[in-house]
């Protein structure tokens, strides 16, 4: 059947009608909102590049969850601010470290309402700015540095988080944390891998969002996933698959659409997306101009994001979108 007995156009011509039939939804259920949460500050901080974000402290972040629960958002991953710094990240672990003291506060207000991710990562907590153990030479020790992985997936774990989500990308990542979590009863407890982590140049933001400077200009290129790959990060999920990852993530994701999409083809795991804080930033500054409407970019950047085959997705957007499905 062709024009003129089939028109398209019948199908548009309402908004209650465009509803009815659309394809792909976007709900409070997809979302998972980014928090940081900084060591002994008083006062939530916000962070320049990233309009409407902020460095919380624990009570500010104990308010931003409750605001979003009642917005009906369940799932929130963690970043923290340590005040020191070391060669190791040894904070990363501290059974009271800033990470697991917000935790322990939001599990015993939330119970399983809530569900709380860990980012699983040392960055944040290394004086050099790096995902590891940097050795004598300048690289970037794979090996050891799983052992600071086992011990901070613990730690998270035991503070109250509902999941882990390495983000390092070391070989075996996956494998490491699966083997300590088992061995100390915590066989339930899932992990959303980072398996698809490009070495993105838009996650300059965020480094402003948790204080991390890459020590001698350096980059994480040898460890991150090449822009120019994409079977490359199919294996990469297949491995982590077979390592025993629960979830897979793809970060960044716009521009990483077909890496969502091969993915979705490839695997039956549940598949989140991080749409970062670059493409976050890029759509603020436009808003902030007038040249776009910002909500309904959003929303249609994130509408896209699920189009290609994402279960979940990690956004800053989270909770103005979840305040205007309401």
């Amino acid at each position: 059947m062709t024009f003129p007995d089939r028109r398209l156009r019948r199908l548009r011509r309402t908004p209650a009608i465009r509803q009815l039939v659309a394809e792909t939804r976007v709900g409070v259920d997809d979302l998972i909102a980014p928090l940081f949460v900084r060591e002994n500050c008083e006062n939530p901080q916000p962070i320049e590049s990233m309009p409407g974000v902020m460095q919380h402290s624990q009570e500010s972040l104990k308010e931003e969850v409750r605001q979003l629960r009642q917005l009906g958002v369940t799932g929130i991953i963690l970043f923290g601010l340590p005040e020191r710094k070391d060669s190791v990240g040894s904070e990363a672990w501290n059974p009271d470290g800033v990470v697991q003291v917000a935790l322990k506060n939001l599990r015993d207000e939330h119970g399983d309402g809530l569900v709380a991710i860990a980012d699983l990562c040392v960055d944040e907590y290394t004086d050099h700015g790096h995902c590891g153990i940097v050795t004598s030479s300048g690289e970037i020790d794979n090996d050891a540095t799983l052992e600071l992985y086992q011990k901070t997936a613990l730690a998270q774990v035991e503070a109250g988080a509902d999941m882990v989500a390495p983000s390092g990308m070391m070989d075996g990542q996956v494998a490491a944390i699966r083997q300590a979590l088992d061995a100390n009863g915590h066989e339930l407890t899932p992990i959303m891998a980072y398996s698809a982590k490009y070495a993105s140049a838009e996650y300059g933001p965020f480094r402003d969002a948790v204080d991390v400077t890459i020590a001698g200009g350096g980059n994480r290129k040898t460890y991150q996933q090449n822009p120019a790959n994409a079977r490359e990060a199919i294996e990469e999920i297949r491995l982590d698959v077979a390592e025993g990852a629960d979830l897979i993530m793809v970060k960044p994701a716009l521009a990483y659409l077909d890496i969502i999409y091969r993915a979705r083809q490839e695997i039956d795991l549940p598949l989140a997306a991080y749409h970062v804080s670059g493409e976050y930033a890029m759509l603020k500054a436009a808003a902030a101009n007038g040249w776009i409407d910002g909500l309904a970019t959003g929303i249609e950047h994130l509408t896209a994001i699920k189009r290609a085959g994402a279960d979940l997705i990690l956004t800053y957007l989270t909770r103005e979108v979840a305040e205007a499905l309401q």
